[in-house]
């Protein structure tokens, strides 16, 4: 896997990344960084890559169990440690999942298995975080 990071100086602080699989993803800062609030930051962006690693997984999951998995939201907010490196120390993922007559329990495993196993960016950054998660179910 590999990804070119580019800086836009017209823009102040915003960034142009080329993904390996050749899609583009900007990044701003925010204007007391210098950025002009255009796009993500780069830890938003993060945060997000984790949050679509996680529901990936979570769909994937149900669909190999042949549930009929309809949507998959994943609200997640973070806590960053007060100094330098800012790493994330908390995150909380709350999941939406939709569907019919799907059972908690495959939900609950479903998001078990990509927390603790599958999802490569959850795990990680539990290495620095403390990762929590919870969920609730809509038929339809």
């Amino acid at each position: 896997m590999e990804c070119t990071i580019n800086w836009m100086p017209a823009t102040g602080m915003g960034f142009v990344a080329e993904t390996g699989s050749g899609h583009f993803l900007t990044m701003d800062a925010a204007p007391e960084g210098g950025g002009r609030n255009l796009a993500p930051r780069p830890m938003e962006t993060l945060l997000a890559g984790a949050g679509g690693c996680t529901a990936y997984d979570v769909v994937l999951i149900l669909k190999r169990g042949h549930h009929d998995v309809r949507g998959c939201r994943v609200r997640l907010t973070a806590e960053r440690a007060e100094r330098d490196p800012k790493v994330f120390t908390r995150i909380a993922m709350h999941f939406v999942v939709s569907g019919r007559d799907l059972p908690p329990a495959a939900v609950e495993r479903a998001i078990a298995l990509s927390h603790e196993r599958y999802c490569s960016a959850s795990v990680m950054l539990g290495k620095t975080a403390e990762i929590s998660t919870s969920f609730e179910l809509v038929e339809g």
